[in-house]
């Protein structure tokens, strides 16, 4: 990382420590402002989100070089939809585990503390699957592992709500304790 990158990586970071929100919180606050212009969505930071001047111009900075991520509902919509209640549910039962922050991609939903511990979304229009971060747990049976270096350690295939059940929510409970 080079010396420019590194300043704005440790600038994101004290600005999440400053507002207790994580730059996709703030994004999303400043998206739903619904103001497009580079000047405005700065002001609106710096009124609305109490940020000072150089931190809502790299809030905004940052937000234009981020892709757009979808809303969770954006995500299951067509045939997708059937797959949203599988997602309703993992969410309410990690919700028990504790907090953690949700942030919204393209094609499905990262699931974070100080760092990701799973990945939630529509596979295809009739499978869903969990993606997690396993550290020193084998996979077998459903618990697939996938190769090393990837976004998530192992995965596991869903086709109905009653495939959320306590083994699921084991792992999904380890990679939420092993997050941090």
């Amino acid at each position: 990382m080079d010396a420019v990158a590194k300043a704005v990586a440790t600038q994101l970071a004290n600005i999440e420590k400053k507002t207790g929100k994580s730059i996709a919180e703030l994004s999303a606050a400043v998206r739903a402002s619904g103001l497009t212009k580079f000047g405005e969505m700065r002001e609106f930071a710096k009124t609305s989100l109490g940020l000072g001047h150089g931190d809502a111009n790299a809030l905004v900075k940052a937000m234009e070089s981020a892709p757009a991520a979808a809303a969770p509902d954006e995500i299951y919509v067509g045939a997708k939809a059937a797959l949203k209640p599988i997602h309703d549910l993992l969410l309410a039962e990690i919700g028990k585990f504790g907090a953690f922050e949700i942030a919204p991609k393209k094609g499905y939903v990262s699931l974070r503390r100080k760092k990701q511990f799973a990945m939630i979304g529509p596979a295809t229009n009739t499978r869903f699957e969990v993606g997690l971060n396993l550290k020193g747990v084998a996979g077998g049976g459903r618990l697939e592992e996938m190769p090393p270096k990837g976004m998530c350690s192992h995965k596991v295939k869903l086709t109905g709500m009653a495939e959320v059940d306590g083994e699921l929510l084991g792992w999904l409970q380890e990679a939420f304790a092993q997050a941090g």
